[in-house]
């Protein structure tokens, strides 16, 4: 799927990876902060191969590739 559809989930709560990416288990989130959270706004984040929670930002390549998928894993 697009980018624009792959937000649509994203914003629903969805965990979204690209079949592009090298690393299993990868995929991106949203967080949305509650009465505990530091941040103010949602925002993006990303797991990566070893299991590490990091800010994400949106590539050029990530923003037109059409390799979307749901993330069915944890």
């Amino acid at each position: 799927m697009d980018f624009g559809r792959a937000l649509d989930f994203i914003k629903n709560g969805r965990r979204l990876c690209r079949s592009g990416w090298n690393g299993k288990g990868m995929y991106i989130q949203i967080q949305k902060p509650d009465e505990n959270s530091k941040m103010t706004f949602p925002y993006i984040f990303m797991k990566t191969v070893d299991g590490s929670l990091v800010p994400w930002l949106a590539s050029q390549t990530d923003v037109l590739a059409e390799d979307w998928n749901i993330a069915e894993w944890n």
